[in-house]
């Protein structure tokens, strides 16, 4: 089921565009301003991200600017309709811009290209040395296939998609294998191990002291 997260300060307009997309079968959060996105947007996984711009605290523009070093797309929904605005968010790195009033048909079908677009793109993810297929779930180097087990291959997932990014080990853990994560357990620590003698990244898999992990590009 696709995560999409809705960042709308008016309760009415965040209401109505989470039924609809709840009934489309879609899971849905909302936030009601920049800060609270932010925060929600570092913790969790989010296939799109439907984006107001005049929020309190941080407003969308700047919001998205943090948004894409999770390779997160984003759909502007905003009342501010001038060209220039439009050009200004699309040029900052939404995939569309949609203003407001709007039919909700038009929002869900849009939504649904810019998903089918995204999905095509991360079948093949290219960084460092590796080729990740995420559709047939097999790594290369050099043409050359490796050899990963399921965890492995999951989690080599979760560390690209978020490059650069201190994760704690409780978050990968939960986001891997599914359920809560126990201090005592080694299983996190054996997977990165192995990922990092498989791959050859023991200089870009980074333990970060009391927190977890970090895939360094």
């Amino acid at each position: 089921m696709k995560e999409i997260l809705i960042v709308e300060d008016d309760e009415a307009i965040s209401n109505l565009i989470y039924m609809n997309l709840k009934e489309e079968g879609y899971n849905c959060t909302t936030a009601i301003d920049g800060k609270i996105a932010a925060d929600l947007v570092e913790n969790n996984r989010y296939d799109l991200v439907l984006l107001d711009v005049m929020l309190p605290e941080i407003n969308g523009y700047e919001l998205l600017e943090y948004i894409k070093n999770f390779n997160i797309p984003v759909i502007f929904l905003t009342a501010k309709s001038k060209t220039e605005e439009k050009i200004k968010g699309l040029k900052l790195g939404a995939e569309d811009y949609i203003t407001k009033p709007f039919i909700m048909e038009e929002l869900i079908a849009r939504i649904e290209v810019v998903l089918r677009r995204n999905e095509l793109s991360e079948e093949r993810l290219e960084i460092l040395d590796i080729t990740i297929d995420t559709r047939s779930r097999k790594v290369f180097i050099d043409n050359k296939e490796i050899d990963l087990t399921v965890k492995e291959f999951d989690l080599l997932c979760v560390l690209v998609k978020n490059k650069n990014k201190a994760l704690t080990r409780e978050a990968l853990y939960e986001k891997v294998w599914r359920e809560e994560y126990l201090a005592s357990t080694r299983t996190l620590d054996l997977h990165i191990q192995r990922l990092r003698k498989k791959l050859n990244w023991e200089n870009n898999i980074k333990t970060v002291f009391r927190i977890g992990y970090r895939l360094e590009v």
